[in-house]
């Protein structure tokens, strides 16, 4: 069976739990997809924008449940539930990979966390460790965390990183959070433009250098937590196979809601999701598939 790939998944706005959108109708034929392709996996291993620490801690509570980290959105969000099992013997097995890893007998599902899951797999019958990590940390430090993580993919663990391909909240509220289809911003365009094609030519440096060599990327990361989760999950695939981008959309006019799998997994993720949605296209604004990096980094062709 081919290896479990790593997942970035741009979470968004903790509204997507109710308003799902081209990215939400996604991960809810992801979750679909990666079972019918892998398996179901054994455990998450999540890593959150939203779940941090200055060193790299597990949280290995027997349960979680959903944490509503945010206030101002609608009242409905706060009633919520995302109860999932927790992963304590995962836990044993990260510290093995990750020297100095702490434990907490804690647990709780961030926002980031659990709107993804919440469609991914929406019965929460999959453990789930969260894996706090420090935002002090470069791309290229992250990205060797996430290589430390990668023999979890053969043991039928998800490494799950969780963000926002492009996040700039004062650009997000300036519009109310009242009309989430706005047409997207040449700014935001250029940095996922600039993501995706760096990607394809597994162009590492580059990606590490992110800050000073993408276009906008302070405009679209004032601070760059929401997106160093893909280099965490794009060290757990490794540097052979270039990134796929999975998912493309856009709310807010500039919140990218891109979606990214990453080791040799990946391209045999993108053909199974090509296959289940034969038009290619969520509805709306955004694509399902981009097969560029497939073709590129491993020689896959589209369906």
């Amino acid at each position: 069976m081919t290896t479990l790939p790593a997942l970035f998944i741009s979470h968004g706005s903790p509204m997507i739990a109710l308003e799902p959108g081209a990215a939400g109708r996604f991960l809810e034929r992801l979750g679909p997809a990666i079972d019918a392709e892998f398996g179901h996996p054994k455990a998450i291993l999540a890593l959150s924008a939203h779940t941090l620490a200055r060193e790299p801690v597990a949280l290995a509570a027997p349960r979680h449940e959903a944490v509503h980290d945010f206030g101002n959105f609608d009242a409905r969000l706060f009633e919520m539930r995302y109860d999932a099992p927790g992963a304590p013997a995962l836990a044993e097995r990260v510290g093995a990979l990750v020297p100095g890893l702490h434990r907490a007998e804690q647990g709780g599902l961030d926002h980031g966390i659990w709107t993804a899951l919440k469609y991914l797999y929406p019965r929460a019958d999959v453990p789930v460790l969260p894996l706090a990590w420090s935002p002090r940390e470069s791309p290229e430090r992250l990205f060797a965390l996430g290589a430390a993580l990668a023999p979890l993919a053969d043991e039928g663990v998800l490494v799950l990183g969780t963000g926002s391909i492009t996040h700039n909240l004062r650009r997000v509220f300036s519009q109310g959070l009242h009309d989430s289809g706005s047409p997207e911003i040449a700014e935001s365009a250029a940095f996922r433009a600039w993501v995706l094609a760096r990607s394809a030519e597994r162009d590492w440096e580059a990606l590490f250098d992110y800050r000073r060599r993408a276009p906008h990327a302070v405009d679209m990361h004032p601070s760059d937590e929401h997106l160093l989760p893909w280099y965490i999950a794009a060290g757990a695939g490794g540097r052979d196979a270039a990134p796929v981008r999975l998912h493309d959309s856009v709310t807010f006019g500039s919140l990218g809601m891109d979606d990214y799998a990453f080791g040799t997994g990946a391209a045999a993720l993108a053909r199974a999701l090509a296959q289940t949605h034969a038009g290619g296209s969520a509805a709306g604004q955004g694509s399902s598939l981009d097969w560029t990096s497939a073709q590129r980094g491993s020689g896959a062709t589209a369906p």
